[in-house]
């Protein structure tokens, strides 16, 4: 069921990147399609063949979304429910206070020592 599903997104994504290419831009100079009048062979108008490229365009791009919504749904599908704000904390019992350790020797100087003059 996966594979299909994602066979179908990849053909759903090549087909939406083909049908965005061949609408025309609103500058009119970067689309593929829609030049002049018979830009799609007479078969639609100008404005006719822009509202069907749209509609397609929205359709395949609903279709893209659900089959995304489904392949999320299905990867959730096996998944454990459970959460970490769910569980109860480890009980820990305090640490017994430590002996007062000896104090350490003094710390050796940093750098290069110089004599103090006299």
């Amino acid at each position: 069921m996966q594979t299909m599903l994602l066979f179908a997104e990849l053909v759903i994504a090549v087909a939406l990147i083909i049908f965005v290419l061949l609408q025309r831009s609103e500058g009119g100079a970067l689309g593929i399609g829609g030049g002049g009048g018979g830009g799609m062979g007479g078969l639609f108008s100008p404005r006719g063949a822009a509202d069907t490229l749209t509609r397609t365009t929205a359709i395949l791009a609903f279709l893209f979304f659900a089959t995304c919504i489904a392949l999320n749904l299905l990867a959730l599908h096996g998944r454990d429910e459970s959460s970490i704000l769910d569980s109860v904390p480890a009980q820990t019992t305090p640490a017994a206070p430590a002996a007062p350790a000896t104090p350490a020797a003094p710390p050796a100087p940093l750098g290069p020592s110089v004599p103090k003059p006299q």
